[in-house]
């Protein structure tokens, strides 16, 4: 107590009652606790990456009233009471000490969001991934086998974070840039490697049931395309293991220009001479995969691939969620009660170790492998890889050199809010397999059940595509989509350039947009010192060359066909692959589409359905029709 003065002005100040209320101080006071809860708020939205920001701006209103009732008249006179009575505290006991509080830093790699609510791009880091252990998996959870230290890693690769975060602001996709128009005389040569993926379809279409429009990032051209069947011929006995089909049409979106469609058709699989599979199902069992959508959905798509299986063939399963485990050791095919068994006591919880479940899944696989067998790693997983090996770069490394032992590794994504498509995509890539993204029980039935000889059985390896045009036909060209396969004009003849694989009856389709020289719709102006085009035949608008190596070979084989200019009729094939391309470009922003519409592709689309026995064309019409309501909203 610091003497009777003290109580004395304690008393006064009691007696006096509340102080009038001022509006300025109001208002000042108001505006300064609002610009502190935004400072916060900015901080913090790094370190809340995927959260939704309707939660938040429902949290700030709420703030905002709160303050607008505390100072009310009424309130702000019973504040200042209390006020005094805080003075007459402190008075008695001193001064309070001071009050540290945490900094707040956002993390660099985090993805967030702009007050514009624009995607955050992920910073690359410093200095370049290493190998060096920096952080060791979780202990080994009970009846699992515990896995050495791994690597701990940020991604260099630049992500892009969904722009849809009422549906899941937590997934990424690998950012790129779109393809732009060539000038055939500057840049005759065009190579890329085959893409049979087909994951972008199934996100777009979760995007467009769910109500919304989906992410920019998301749409990838060629995964779209090549999502449906097409009519092309099938090679020959004695024939190379896939055989091209060229078509040049006019373009539906621009009369001036026309589209020239390469497809390929894989060797059908054979029931009876195909070879023995060993599998390792490696299943992301963290608590993310918890619900009917993901862990659910995943036990109903591998009972649908277990179903394909044959006597020869055999399963194990890993799983992992904090440290890796073996769930089931190498088992026969046809011991289907006890690989079920396996599967269904599967229960989601925990972190996400996905390095340590790699190297689990390959050191069994390396096991498991014999002379003439195909050997694969199926990877399961809604999301990032958060403990261990997680840089996506340390990844496809890894992977890619565990391709060399002969164990090859495809990808299949769950759920929403978490996926890392990104990682996805760089794994399948550098593991010789697809990705793909199940979002239904119908789609597990159609990539595990229905396609499962394409999935599973490769019949060439590290196919290459290169075109290279005449410039005296063609002006300008276009490649639609296959940005994140592009390769340069040497690596098509270096047959130590990695490249796409086609597997049993697979298909592959790829779509370029020309422009006849002489044409109005000729977007480039010519030189003033440009040279007359020089180039082949008239009557052909191109070159196509074909590379790829035969299973288990080094060197790779050529095949060479002419694209011939002029365009023909269409059949529906190749009408409704124009029309998914058209979509596809409708829902990135339509550049070179014009005045072409959402009516149009719709239209186009419809007409040329022709034979859909399991309904998928009919589904992409409404999906369309989907997109066109959202757009117009």
């Amino acid at each position: 107590m610091s003497g009777p003065d003290d109580l004395d002005r304690l008393r006064e100040g009691l007696r006096a009652g509340a102080p009038a209320p001022d509006p300025a101080a109001r208002a000042e006071a108001l505006r300064r606790a609002m610009e502190s809860f935004d400072a916060r708020q900015d901080l913090g939205r790094a370190a809340r990456q995927g959260r939704d920001r309707r939660k938040k701006a429902g949290f700030r209103a709420g703030v905002r009233a709160m303050f607008l009732r505390l100072t009310s008249r009424p309130a702000l006179a019973a504040t200042a009471s209390f006020a005094v009575l805080a003075v007459g505290a402190w008075i008695v006991t001193g001064p309070p000490g001071p009050v540290e509080f945490p900094a707040l830093k956002p993390s660099p790699d985090v993805l967030g969001y702009g007050e514009d609510s624009s995607p955050a791009v992920r910073p690359a880091p410093s200095a370049a991934p290493s190998l060096a252990a920096e952080s060791t998996v979780q202990p080994a959870q009970e009846g699992f086998t515990a896995m050495p230290g791994v690597v701990a890693k940020r991604s260099a690769e630049p992500l892009v974070q969904d722009q849809r975060p009422q549906f899941g602001g937590g997934d990424t996709f690998a950012a790129f840039d779109p393809n732009t128009l060539k000038v055939a005389a500057d840049e005759p040569v065009s190579t890329f490697s085959i893409d049979v993926d087909t994951a972008s379809w199934s996100w777009v279409r979760g995007s467009l049931n769910l109500g919304q429009l989906p992410s920019p990032a998301s749409v990838r051209l060629e995964e779209m395309v090549n999502y449906f069947r097409y009519s092309y011929p099938a090679p020959e006995a004695g024939e190379a293991p896939f055989r091209p089909d060229i078509a040049v049409m006019p373009t539906p979106w621009n009369s001036g220009t026309q589209l020239v469609r390469i497809g390929l058709q894989g060797r059908l699989p054979d029931p009876v001479a195909r070879p023995p599979v060993n599998l390792v199902f490696l299943i992301d069992t963290s608590g993310s995969m918890e619900g009917p959508e993901r862990l659910g959905l995943l036990k109903y798509a591998f009972r649908q691939l277990i179903g394909q299986l044959g006597d020869t063939d055999k399963v194990a399963i890993v799983a992992y969620a904090g440290s890796a485990g073996e769930v089931l050791s190498p088992t026969p095919a046809t011991d289907r009660a006890t690989i079920l068994a396996a599967l269904d006591s599967l229960r989601a919880g925990g972190s996400t170790a996905g390095g340590a479940g790699l190297e689990l899944a390959y050191k069994l696989a390396e096991r498991m492998g014999g002379k003439g067998s195909v050997n694969r790693v199926v990877l399961a997983t809604d999301g990032d890889f958060n403990v261990g090996l997680s840089s996506t770069t340390d990844l496809a490394a890894y992977v890619a050199e565990k391709r060399k032992t002969g164990v090859y590794l495809s990808v299949l994504g769950f759920g929403r809010g978490n996926l890392n498509d990104a990682v996805m995509q760089a794994l399948a890539q550098s593991g010789n397999g697809t990705a793909a993204y199940i979002d239904s029980a119908a789609e597990a039935r159609k990539v595990l059940a229905d396609q499962v000889g394409a999935a599973l059985f490769p019949i060439a390896g590290d196919v290459k595509v290169q075109v290279e045009w005449n410039p005296a036909v063609v002006a300008e060209y276009r490649l639609l989509g296959y940005e994140t396969r592009a390769l340069r004009r040497e690596e098509f003849s270096d047959d130590k350039v990695d490249a796409g694989d086609i597997g049993a009856g697979h298909q592959v389709t790829a779509l370029y947009e020309v422009t006849p020289v002489g044409s109005p719709a000729r977007l480039t102006d010519p030189l003033r010192y440009e040279a007359a085009p020089t180039g082949g035949p008239e009557s052909e608008a191109g070159w196509l060359r074909l590379r790829y190596k035969a299973p288990g070979e080094t060197v790779s084989a050529l095949i060479e066909a002419p694209i011939p200019a002029g365009a023909t009729d269409p059949d529906e094939d190749a009408r409704f692959a124009a029309a998914i391309a058209g979509f596809a470009q409708l829902l990135t922003g339509g550049r070179y589409l014009h005045d072409w519409g959402w009516a149009d592709v719709v239209a186009l689309a419809d007409e040329a359905r022709g034979d859909d026995p399991f309904g998928y064309r009919a589904e992409a019409v409404r999906l369309m029709r989907l997109a066109e309501g959202l757009a117009g909203r």
